[in-house]
């Protein structure tokens, strides 16, 4: 595996009883690149990404995230990996300064190294206005904002988010897709939705699948024109 692949799944299958959640799915992700994992509900696309980011073991296949296999090392994944599930893990009665902090105790932080971080955090999640702010009063546009945060507090390599727009109306969809593009330029980011879109708003490559398999993958340009 060359040094530029950051992400590299490689036969990924996944079955619960007789159903088959992910059928021998491959890809690679390489450094600095935002890439949109598209596709319906149902397709795979949250199954694939709990396998990425060491939720859950595949059935069959591998998968190694900045060189490392999700089943043989998986606190060296967790380190690199900053993840925000579709309901991300938000502790209701904390304020966000709270909640950030407390991310960043659980990730072993000096607050020094904390402190120093979460100016850019606060510029690039725009948080300046609710970090006093209950998580638990704020609207989902903001709670989605403050789980991107704690995605980032310990400034990972690659980001891994799973339908982040997904309950957010218009306005706060296009708002978390400029935080994302902006967080992407200098990160690895995998982007799973079933809004094209949203795709074609923030990525320049494309990973299509349906029923469990890779159906399409390349630049944007290109699958548009099949």
């Amino acid at each position: 595996m060359s040094s530029d692949v950051m992400i590299e799944a490689s036969a990924l299958t996944k079955r619960y009883g007789s159903l088959r959640a992910l059928d021998k799915v491959s890809f690679e992700v390489n450094r600095g690149e935002v890439v949109g994992f598209l596709g319906p509900n149902g397709a795979g696309k949250s199954t694939t990404m709990r396998i990425l980011t060491c939720f859950i073991s595949a059935t069959s296949g591998t998968a190694k995230v900045h060189g490392f296999d999700v089943f043989d090392d998986p606190l060296e994944v967790r380190k690199r990996i900053g993840y925000l599930p579709q309901r991300a893990p938000l502790y209701q009665d904390m304020s966000v300064w709270e909640y950030l902090e407390f991310v960043a105790d659980m990730r072993g932080l000096e607050h020094s190294t904390f402190r120093s971080r979460m100016k850019g955090i606060v510029d690039v999640c725009g948080l300046a206005q609710v970090l006093g702010k209950n998580i638990g009063a704020l609207s989902h546009g903001y709670r989605q904002r403050v789980g991107l945060g704690q995605a980032l507090v310990h400034n990972p390599p690659i980001l891994i988010l799973d339908e982040p727009t997904a309950d957010l109306d218009p306005n706060e969809k296009a708002e978390v897709i400029r935080y994302i593009k902006e967080i992407g330029k200098e990160r690895t980011v995998l982007l799973s939705t079933h809004n094209l879109s949203e795709v074609e708003a923030a990525c320049a490559r494309a990973i299509i699948v349906s029923k469990g398999r890779v159906v399409a993958d390349g630049p944007l340009d290109d699958i548009r024109a099949k």
